[in-house]
């Protein structure tokens, strides 16, 4: 995946994935645009981030066998049990490439860190299926 080589834009890194895997992230990305319309997308430790007000939102990275998303709630009922059939690590989810992502789940995480890093601004957005 793409973390052997270092990409300058977000596009570049997307464009180095194999099609299936870019679908996934080209969703995810769609997801947080439409939760966070005002979140500005650059590359940040070597994957595309999400910024918001000038801190990060979430990062999501290819890797060989799962898309990772970072950071995520802890220590939040609402998730917790949801998240821990992906949870590796602190503040990690890693959505194997083999299983359906719960882009569900993806965009209620989304919401949630958007509401913790900007009280007060979270629009209800519904993302489509498909």
């Amino acid at each position: 995946m793409p973390q052997a080589k270092r990409f300058d834009t977000v596009e570049a890194y997307v464009g180095a994935l194999p099609e299936e895997v870019r679908k996934m992230l080209q969703r995810i990305r769609a997801i947080v645009r439409l939760v966070v319309p005002g979140a500005e997308e650059v590359i940040s430790y070597g994957i595309p981030t999400f910024d918001l007000n000038g801190k990060h939102l979430v990062h999501v990275g290819a890797w060989k066998t799962h898309i990772a998303l970072y950071p995520v709630p802890s220590g939040t009922p609402a998730f917790d049990e949801e998240m821990s059939r992906y949870r590796t690590g602190k503040g990690t989810l890693q959505f194997p490439l083999v299983m359906p992502i719960p882009y569900d789940l993806v965009e209620r995480i989304v919401r949630f860190r958007a509401e913790e890093l900007c009280p007060g601004t979270d629009e209800p957005v519904a993302v489509a299926e498909g």
